[in-house]
């Protein structure tokens, strides 16, 4: 396992992050399962792990499979997402935070997480107030850091620059959405977050499955669909056609460079200089074992170079996948007098 100091604060974090949000009811992974795959990843090197609030039993799987070695383990979690009906249960405000830190605290176990993240922006709250919060939050010792997840560019900045102009504790992390499938935040999002000296641990490195080297030409993919996005695998679809194509060309680059598609994939997105680790979320132990084979991929620039040709640096093969779209975009009303 390879390890890489989370942009400016000092910490080591191995390249591959064990992401948890499998750990339940998504990913129908027992308890027994859950900690099976903790031990595994922790003895293969990986120090890092990734849950959220919002992730149903997640993080209290979480908390027993650490039981013991808390110290040993950099401990991320996230909030803002809705946790209820209750309009004020989500969102980045200092009533929700202070709210929901406690919940993830007790549903873990511990007295504090090394890494706080903010799920995704909220438009309704200023970058002031959420930071202040997390400022104290910090200074009680509750949390060490804290970051953002899947933010905007312009939201990446506009934070950085409220927290040095109020003097409060800044996000030093990002979490954004990667894979050689979907490279829009080449174009934005990493060249500001290498401006900030920010960490960014990349989610969906195998883009959802695509890139796990079971969805594949002729094959029944109907297994694959996904309740959150059930048209994420429809082949009737002209977007996934295009996404299969591609698949079926990098199989062949990984091959030809004794590669699996897991290891070409994941190797790629820790090439990226400004990303410091791919957070991997295995369902069962055998899926874990296949992505810790890539924990020591480097890729040639030859590889490198013929990932470029098929899809070009900056391009979303799925832009309308995208999470972190401007709500005006989304919401007409937003766009009108």
């Amino acid at each position: 396992m390879q390890y890489r100091t989370l942009g400016r604060t000092g910490v080591q974090v191995s390249t591959l992050v064990l992401g948890a949000m499998n750990f339940g009811r998504i990913g129908n992974t027992t308890q027994d399962e859950a900690t099976a795959i903790v031990d595994a990843a922790l003895d293969a090197g990986i120090n890092t792990i990734d849950t959220a609030d919002m992730y149903g039993e997640s993080e209290e799987m979480v908390g027993k499979a650490i039981a013991g070695r808390r110290d040993d383990i950099v401990l991320a979690t996230k909030a803002v997402m809705p946790m209820g009906d209750d309009p004020n249960h989500r969102g980045a405000s200092r009533r929700w935070l202070v709210t929901a830190l406690d919940d993830s605290l007790r549903r873990l176990g511990v007295d504090h997480v090394d890494l706080y993240q903010m799920h995704r922006w909220d438009p309704s709250t200023s970058d002031e107030e959420t930071l202040a919060a997390l400022t104290d939050l910090q200074r009680a010792g509750k949390i060490r850091y804290f970051g953002s997840s899947t933010f905007p560019a312009y939201r990446i900045v506009q934070g950085q620059w409220t927290a040095h102009d109020r003097n409060l504790g800044r996000y030093v992390t990002e979490q954004p959405s990667y894979s050689i499938l979907q490279r829009g935040i080449e174009a934005d999002v990493l060249p500001v977050t290498e401006e900030y000296g920010m960490g960014v641990l990349a989610w969906s490195p195998l883009a959802s499955g695509w890139l796990s080297g079971a969805v594949r030409a002729g094959r029944d993919v109907a297994t694959h669909r996904s309740t959150f996005m059930p048209d994420r695998f429809d082949m009737s679809l002209p977007v996934n056609q295009v996404r299969l194509e591609a698949v079926e060309r990098l199989a062949k680059v990984a091959d030809a460079a004794g590669l699996t598609l897991i290891q070409l994939a994941l190797g790629f997105v820790t090439a990226h200089p400004a990303v410091t680790s791919a957070i991997i979320g295995p369902r069962t132990l055998d899926h874990l074992r296949s992505q810790l084979a890539a924990a020591e991929t480097v890729l040639p620039a030859d590889v490198l170079d013929a990932i470029d040709e098929i899809v070009a640096p900056g391009v979303d093969l799925a832009a309308h996948e995208k999470h972190d779209t401007p709500p005006a975009l989304l919401d007409a009303s937003l766009r009108r007098r």
